[in-house]
This record gives C-alpha cells, sequence and structure tokens, in this order.
C-alpha cells in the first residue's frame, strides 16, 4: 500500500507560478485530480512521477522523496498526456523497450503480460504510427505498468478515446484500485471523473480548491449560485424589483446596459422574473446565463464561499 504524499509543494517557472502551495494525500484506490486546462494538473503529476522538483515544499513516495531517487522511481508508472514520439516502433517493442529500462528478469514475457492487460496483443506487433488514439494511449499505459507498480499516474487518459475504449480503461482502473494499487489520473471533464473515483482533489488556477468524497464536492458545485444577464426595457425598475425577491441574492446595473443578478433558488427566479416584469410593464429582451463553463464552476471553490468543503 503506498501513499503519495505532497506538502507545501510550489512550482514556478520565472514569474509564472503553476502551483502554489498545494497539500494533499493520495492513498490506495482512484483517485480523481480534477480542474481545468491549465489548473497546474500535468505539473502536479511530473512532481509526483519525480521528473520535476517542486520549486518548494516536498512530494514523497511513502515518506521517501521522490526526486532523483531511482529506488521509487522502480514503484511508479506514468502515462503522460504528451505523444509518444516513438512511432518508427511496433507496440511490443515499445513496451519491451520500457522493461528493459526497468531493468527487468525477461522483458519479453513483462511486455507480453502488460500489453494482454490493456487488450493490445492483436495490434502489438503494428508500428504506433499505424495506431488510433485510443490505441496509442492503451499501449502508453501497458508500458506503465510492465514492471508492475504500485502506483500509476495519468495525465488525461480519456482524451481522444473512443467509447468502447474509455469503457474497458475504465474498468482496468477500478480493478487497479480495487488490487490496492494507488492510482492517480486527471482529467477536465466532471462526467469522467464521477463515473471513476469516488475521491477527488480539484485544483484551480495552481491552487487546491477542495478535496474529499466526490457527492460532498458536486453538491458544493451544484449548490454555488447562478449568475445571469438580464436585459430589459427598464433595467432600473426591474432592479428594484428584484432586489426584493428572496430567490435573489444580488443585482447589479451594467455598464453598457443590462443587469448581473446572482441566483440562490433558480427555480423560483424563473418563476418570478417574468412575473415581476409583466406587472411593471417591463419587456424582457435578454436572459442569459454567465457561468456555466466548467471554469467557472471550479473558480466558486476557491472564492470566499467555495472554501466550505473539506480539505
Amino acid at each position: 500500500m503506498s501513499v503519495l504524499q505532497v506538502t507545501r509543494a510550489s512550482r514556478w517557472y520565472g514569474n509564472v507560478v503553476a502551483v502554489n502551495d498545494i497539500t494533499m494525500t493520495i492513498g490506495p484506490g482512484v483517485t480523481g485530480l480534477l480542474g481545468p486546462n491549465g489548473a497546474g494538473k500535468s505539473t502536479l503529476i511530473a512532481m509526483m512521477s519525480g521528473f520535476l522538483p517542486p520549486s518548494s515544499g516536498s512530494v514523497t513516495l511513502d515518506d521517501r522523496p521522490l526526486w532523483r531517487n531511482r529506488e521509487v522511481y522502480r514503484a511508479i508508472g506514468l502515462v503522460p498526456e504528451r505523444e509518444i514520439s516513438f512511432d518508427y516502433l511496433t507496440g511490443r517493442q515499445f513496451v519491451v523497450a520500457n522493461a528493459e529500462l526497468h531493468g527487468l528478469a525477461d522483458p519479453g514475457a513483462a511486455a507480453a503480460r502488460a500489453i494482454e492487460t490493456v487488450d493490445q496483443t492483436e495490434a502489438a506487433d503494428r508500428r504506433i504510427a499505424t495506431y488510433s488514439k485510443g490505441m496509442r494511449q492503451r499501449i502508453k499505459l501497458a508500458s506503465a505498468l510492465v514492471h508492475d507498480p504500485a502506483v500509476l499516474l495519468l495525465d488525461e487518459p480519456f482524451n481522444g478515446v473512443d467509447p468502447r475504449q474509455r469503457l474497458h480503461l475504465m474498468e482496468l482502473l477500478r480493478r487497479m484500485g480495487t488490487e490496492g494499487r494507488t492510482v492517480l489520473f486527471s482529467s477536465h471533464i466532471l462526467e469522467e471523473v464521477e463515473q471513476l473515483a469516488r475521491h477527488i482533489e480539484v485544483v484551480v488556477s495552481g491552487r487546491h480548491a477542495a478535496s474529499g468524497d466526490f457527492g460532498a464536492i458536486r453538491r458544493l458545485m451544484t449548490d454555488r449560485p447562478d449568475r445571469y444577464v438580464v436585459r430589459s426595457s427598464d433595467d432600473r425598475g426591474l432592479a428594484a424589483r428584484l432586489i426584493a425577491e428572496p430567490s435573489v441574492l444580488g443585482v447589479a446595473l451594467r455598464p453598457r446596459g443590462g443587469l448581473d443578478i446572482e441566483v440562490g433558488d433558480l427555480g423560483d427566479f424563473a418563476h418570478r422574473l417574468p412575473a415581476l416584469a409583466r406587472a411593471g410593464g417591463i419587456r424582457l429582451t435578454e436572459v442569459l446565463p454567465t457561468d456555466e463553463s466548467l471554469e467557472s464552476v471550479f473558480s466558486y471553490l476557491v472564492s470566499g464561499s467555495g472554501q466550505r468543503g473539506e480539505r
């Protein structure tokens, strides 16, 4: 049973802070690392796999530092997001090469087992250049599993994978988690994490936003205020009527016309808005949600109200 520990870890490149003072513990089972693109997920995984040192803080595996520690590398398998650059090799040659790098006694047999595990035996002797995106993902996973690691780190493993391959990969990761391996995968897609991991770590803009059971984090995301832009024939008159509504948490006039409205009870707001406008003789010209993007959902978690999640 292996445990990854990130303690007040930061990583910066010149004046750019990619990871900012993050602390988290990743234990056996499947954990989802969730966050929008550019949140710092890949940098975190690079530090957890020992390929990148933290600028400050520490990253350890079973209390042993990862950076420049060749012994702990033997316990870690990494599936990076970037494409394989060895297109001239067959899938089998690629996995055997990784087995040889790990100094395994029988690289061929180890490669065959790993390739079979990811259901890639039929295509193993074709060149990687002929592989689909999903096949490339699976052969990368085989190379990460060839030395039977206790820890498996996957950076956006479902990108470009078709539905059948996605289900197969999810089932494989579930099984590894059940076997007691420590499995961490990153994703910017909420539904992927929901299907696979009960425990999640959320990062936004290089910061640790939330940690805990998926259900609790999902409720935080769902319960956040809804924000709308409303334009009408009389914005000030409509604002005066809306501010007294229990379902409305805030109203602000926009500089170029319209209202920014923060809503606590969407159902009540949707019912009351047309009634209030009609009662005041006001014509609604536009009603638009402003924060349906994944980035806005995550950003809510790092705002003051979003800090209600487990840490």
